[in-house]
């Protein structure tokens, strides 16, 4: 055979042998250990399979065909991925190998300026080598990392596609989490991100190595290495699949303070990916049909209403509106028209009941505050309000409405002094975009309590949309919720998180910022968590506990407390005014 007929690749542990002694000894006991290690099976498939010679995309495609793999989840990883400019994508590192020409494959049909920082094993390939920028994860302080790491940075700087695998080896059983997963992962593709403001896009791949990978790697790391031509032939037939979710942009990483926090953020966002974490919501009660809503309101009946009520029930005004409160024997046709105002806003968000508008028992022994506009004569948002002191009778909490969803021990706040329990908020689709909308009802609270002090604490449930993904309602449960004396659930949330995220959440404390960072990367119409949530938060509120609404389209409801006198000096300026003064010095006769 001359030069021109020899294969590209020589696929043979003495030909990548270092000219040392080890190298001169690899020589003559190569053959032995190419066929132990499956080298000998790869080249053989590699001469009889027409692979020499050709290009890397069609070399790498008939090697996957090859060994049998079956990808999925391609269509929306390149969704994902922007079509020009700087971009990076981490992955995770399941198997060693193969994972690195499956992504090579995939990015650079979608994109030709795809580069993969690979591990130097992938060498022995050389119909593909031009995917790859080389690196030794065994060796940190070698050469061949600097000139990768240089040669990583001048790939995105001229506004390629790189992908990295930061954790640099393949993934592997730790005893001391007792699962298979990614080791430590390098903090490069983070530090390039942030030095040139390029988006990230974490990718999780699917599946792992054999038992017996993983028993030889636990008797001695070395060995994983050794193995990793063996496990890639045993493929045949396999399932891989490719999931993501949100591109994660640097505004995102900068919630998060120093890189460190920001390579958590981004292996966080990874593993949120494993579908076998995943738990749909489960089917429901909701109405397979919807009735029609009420007509609206007769507006000279409401505005009559009104102006019946006594003048203290007027609470304030701001331009064209108005907020009051009222009980419905005082009010019906007003909460009439609350109550179709709450099932239309309800509906957008997959909570509707169903029926003609959202009322229960309750409207008619709970107060209403809300916020009348007189300019167009409609009603734009409103609270429901339980004054548990009125409606409570020796320690009797089943006028609560929320005692349908929790359990009140003798402890809890509402059987300890008078409380108002909130719930049933909107803002009508119009005005949900505006600034005065919830500052208004925000005031219209503050003006009521100023009115009656002895109410301090605010307690209610911020509802959590089931247009949420379950993920995104168990990192906020596992995030804010850290104080539940005197209450639990009827129905717990029984949410998922893969183990990897378990374990940093129970051992790193998140701020607001951090978790809304995580739910909006999460989120595929980037939503944030909910205005109301950030609203009590500002507040100071203490997060009680997580339970399903039965009553309310089985939606998850985040239980809260606030106590008014201890919020935020700003927060009360605002919300109270003048007469937060005399609110604050009040003490009960």
């Amino acid at each position: 055979m001359d030069n021109a007929d020899k294969p590209l690749s020589d696929l043979r542990l003495a030909s990548m042998a270092p000219n040392t002694f080890l190298g001169a000894l690899l020589k003559f006991t190569g053959p032995i250990f190419d066929r132990l290690l499956g080298i000998k099976k790869l080249q053989k498939i590699y001469l009889n399979s027409e692979l020499p010679g050709l290009d890397k995309q069609a070399f790498s495609k008939k090697l996957i065909d090859i060994l049998g793999v079956q990808v999925s989840g391609v269509d929306d990883i390149l969704a994902k991925i922007p079509q020009h400019g700087r971009s990076i994508v981490v992955c995770n590192h399941p198997y060693g190998m193969i994972e690195g020409v499956i992504i090579a494959h995939l990015l650079s049909s979608y994109r030709s300026d795809t580069k993969i920082m690979a591990n130097v094993g992938l060498q022995m390939f050389k119909e593909i080598k031009d995917y790859f920028i080389f690196a030794n994860p065994l060796k940190p302080k070698a050469a061949i990392n600097t000139s990768a790491i240089k040669q990583c940075f001048a790939h995105v700087k001229n506004d390629g596609l790189l992908v990295i695998f930061p954790a640099g080896r393949v993934s592997f059983y730790q005893p001391e989490k007792k699962r298979i997963t990614d080791g430590d992962w390098n903090r490069l593709a983070v530090q390039i991100a942030k030095k040139t403001e390029t988006p990230i896009l974490p990718v999780f791949i699917s599946g792992t190595n054999s038992k017996l990978f993983h028993r030889m790697g636990r008797i001695y790391y070395r060995f994983r290495l050794l193995m990793l031509t063996r496990e890639m032939l045993k493929l045949q037939q396999h399932k891989i699949s490719l999931k993501t979710n949100n591109l994660i942009k640097v505004k995102q990483l900068n919630e998060f303070d120093g890189i460190e926090r920001m390579n958590d953020f981004v292996r966080l966002q990874c593993y949120l990916n494993d579908e076998h974490y995943f738990t749909p919501w489960l089917e429901d009660d909701k109405p397979t049909s919807f009735k029609d809503i009420l007509p609206m309101a007769d507006k000279a009946t409401m505005k009559t209403e009104l102006s019946l009520l006594p003048e203290e029930q007027h609470l304030l005004d701001f331009k064209t509106f108005s907020v009051y409160y009222g009980y419905q024997q005082q009010i019906p046709i007003c909460v009439q028209e609350i109550t179709r105002l709450r099932e239309i806003t309800f509906r957008t968000l997959n909570e509707g009941s169903g029926e003609a508008c959202d009322t229960d028992k309750f409207d008619a022994t709970y107060m209403h505050l809300f916020i009348f506009d007189h300019k167009n004569e409609e009603i734009i948002g409103a609270y429901r309000i339980g004054q548990t002191d009125l409606l409570q009778k020796n320690g009797d909490v089943s006028q609560l409405y929320l005692s349908q969803m929790f359990n009140f021990e003798p402890e809890f706040i509402n059987q300890q002094q008078p409380c108002l329990e909130m719930g049933r908020s909107f803002i009508i689709e119009a005005h949900q975009n505006s600034f005065h909308g919830l500052l208004l009802l925000w005031k219209g609270i503050g003006a009521f309590v100023c009115q009656n002090p002895q109410y301090r604490t605010l307690y209610g449930t911020v509802s959590l949309s089931k247009l949420y993904d379950p993920r995104s309602v168990a990192l906020i449960n596992k995030v804010i919720v850290t104080n539940s004396t005197g209450v639990t659930a009827k129905s717990s949330f029984k949410g998922l998180l893969h183990p990897e995220v378990e374990d940093f959440l129970h051992i790193n404390t998140l701020g607001i910022k951090e978790l809304s960072a995580l739910v909006t990367a999460l989120e595929k119409d980037n939503k944030d968590i909910p205005v109301l949530l950030k609203q009590y938060h500002k507040l100071g509120a203490k997060f009680q506990c997580m339970g399903i609404d039965m009553n309310f389209n089985q939606t998850p409801g985040l239980l809260l407390s606030v106590n008014l006198p201890n919020a935020p000096d700003k927060l009360l300026n605002l919300y109270l005014g003048k007469a937060k003064e005399a609110y604050l010095r009040y003490i009960k006769e």
